[in-house]
């Protein structure tokens, strides 16, 4: 069953609604650890409207696991993932509008804008990964690349509204993850992932990491952090979520 890693983005969100300290992403990343993360995720937009530089700086010295920095191809983002190196970096499209990711790297389009930072945060010892829609062409160009794994977007997915999308969209993600498998790519899968949709991604042969932020602490709003991050750890596993 694949590892749980943890997106803290949103406890730094809830800090900047106010433009204060508390609460604190950093304490937030060590709970979700002693809870069992396999991994702290933290997205350090071009507008830095949740997560900082400061911010990525203290994780990088006080994650024991692994820390999975997302980033844009942003030249001064670039910069620092390359000055602090993480254990591992995920590119992902961003828009200053957006709310949220709305969708993966166009990886065809940008093809030599994205293998030049790619490469470059492989000199510096950070494992890249590209975070792509299940779609066969957009992970062939990323196997082209010579990336060592993948993140499939589960948002589809996650935001299909009858039994009868979900079971289309569960069934993309299924087909590509032996897609990807078959190329020899790692497969990590996230957005959108919550209590009650996560299971099923779960339970696809070959996907090692589930990377999950917002349902966990919005959940974590009603029993605690370290108690959200292990009904999800269940749930990955392919248990059933304790209910209180």
């Amino acid at each position: 069953m694949p590892k749980l890693g943890v997106n803290i983005d949103h406890v730094a969100t809830l800090r900047q609604a106010r433009r204060g300290v508390l609460p604190d992403p950093v304490e937030a990343a060590r709970i979700c650890e002693r809870a069992g993360a396999h991994s702290i995720v933290a997205h350090l937009r071009e507008d830095r409207r949740h997560i900082n530089d400061a911010d990525i700086r203290r994780l990088r010295k006080s994650v024991r696991t692994r820390l999975n920095l997302e980033m844009s191809i942003n030249k001064n983002v670039v910069a620092l993932a390359a000055q602090v190196r993480p254990d591992q970096a995920t590119l992902v499209p961003e828009k200053r509008e957006e709310i949220t990711t709305e969708g993966g790297l166009n990886v065809i389009k940008y093809f030599r804008q994205i293998k030049t930072v790619s490469r470059l945060l492989t000199k510096k010892g950070i494992a890249v990964s590209l975070f792509v829609d299940p779609v066969r062409t957009q992970i062939y160009k990323s196997y082209e690349m010579g990336v060592p794994m993948i993140e499939l977007h589960t948002g589809r997915y996650a935001e299909a509204k009858t039994t009868r999308q979900r079971t289309t969209e569960l069934k993309k993600l299924k087909n590509m993850t032996r897609y990807a498998l078959g190329l020899g790519l790692i497969v990590h899968a996230g957005h959108g992932l919550n209590y009650q949709n996560t299971k099923a991604v779960a339970a696809i042969p070959g996907i090692t990491e589930l990377n999950i932020g917002h349902s966990i602490v919005a959940q974590s709003v009603f029993t605690g952090l370290k108690t959200a991050v292990r009904e999800m750890n269940t749930l990955c596993r392919g248990e059933t979520k304790k209910t209180r």
